[in-house]
């Protein structure tokens, strides 16, 4: 059975057929986000301390660390800020040094710039997920010697020079070519997290039932794990949220194994902790059971998801430290 392992200083993430669904949070990510990008552009991290543990306490067991920042004020004064090249290597350090102060969770090094990708993994303590590989040629040859060389498992993206095709059997193409190549290198396909991309179902009618019938192909002939980002199936549609907590659901029965997401949302929180129960990968119900309290203090004390789940996490803790009672 396919078994891709992510693991922390002290945890240990295992993605896989008959797992739990892996929610990789996506919130420490600059791109789209000026006001992050300027605060770290000002050596300001405290936004990034905080979407890290909010993030793990709403359900993300990885975190999503993407150091694709442009930095503005600095271009103007010193020209080679405008290169990411230069930018995202040390960038990336920061945002790992700063995400393990403060939270022990397996790491997603995330970033288009290989010198970012080796920074994050000379960073990053115990086994993080590389994101990511294509199937374009430069970048089969420029990541794929890290993944050997860190032992760490990498996300595939099926895309290639060609570009993204909207035929999902070239999407598979190019994933199997990615996975063949890989074992060239001595890289085992459970290693190897295919990411058949999502389109807009508002866009392509059809991109559902094609990224099912990808997720299921992968499963079954590549023998891979699969992740996505979640929220693409419902860009530029209204009520966002209903999509995707349908969409997450449909995907893990389809065979998906993880999502690139936000779990601030309790929408599609509440999906996925139902899918698992569903699908057997809950023992007793206890991660639904224990959703379902975050839910009712959510309404009872009119807090956020973020609050709420906060609040459990803290109280969980407490009364892990407290133990029992040893008796007179």
């Amino acid at each position: 059975m396919t078994r891709t392992v992510l693991e922390s200083k002290t945890k240990t993430v295992v993605i896989g057929f008959d797992e739990p669904f892996c929610v990789i949070g996506e919130r420490i990510n600059p791109t789209g986000r000026k006001k992050l990008a300027a605060e770290l552009e000002q050596g300001d991290f405290s936004t990034v301390e905080k979407d890290a543990l909010e993030q793990v306490a709403c359900g993300a067991t990885v975190l999503d660390i993407n150091s694709g920042a442009v930095f503005s004020n600095k271009m103007a004064e010193d020209p080679r800020y405008a290169d990411n090249n230069f930018v995202e290597p040390s960038l990336m350090r920061d945002l790992i040094n700063c995400v393990q102060g403060v939270i022990d969770v397996p790491l997603c090094i995330d970033s288009s710039v290989p010198a970012a990708l080796e920074a994050g993994l000379e960073a990053a303590e115990g086994r993080p997920l590389l994101n990511s590989v294509t199937g374009e040629e430069e970048r089969l040859e420029l990541v794929l010697p890290l993944v050997k060389k860190y032992n760490v498992p990498v996300v595939a993206i099926s895309n290639d020079d060609t570009g993204i095709s909207e035929d999902p059997d070239v999407r598979f193409a190019v994933a199997k070519k990615i996975v063949e190549r890989a074992a060239d290198f001595g890289i085992p396909a459970h290693d190897i997290v295919v990411d058949p991309l999502v389109m807009p179902v508002g866009a392509m009618a059809s991109a559902g039932r094609q990224v099912f019938t990808l997720v299921n192909r992968l499963r079954d002939e590549l023998g891979v794990n699969t992740t996505c980002g979640a929220s693409n199936i419902s860009f530029g549609l209204p009520n966002r949220h209903g999509i995707n907590g349908a969409y997450l659901p449909m995907a893990i029965g389809a065979g998906m194994t993880s999502a690139i997401m936000n779990p601030v949302r309790n929408q599609e929180m509440e999906a996925i902790r139902a899918a698992n129960l569903l699908m057997n990968h809950d023992p007793n119900g206890m991660e639904w059971i224990r959703l379902s309290k975050t839910l009712d203090a959510m309404k009872e004390s009119g807090i956020s998801f973020a609050e709420a789940s906060a609040a459990a996490a803290t109280s969980s803790a407490g009364g892990r430290r407290g133990g029992r009672r040893r008796r007179a």
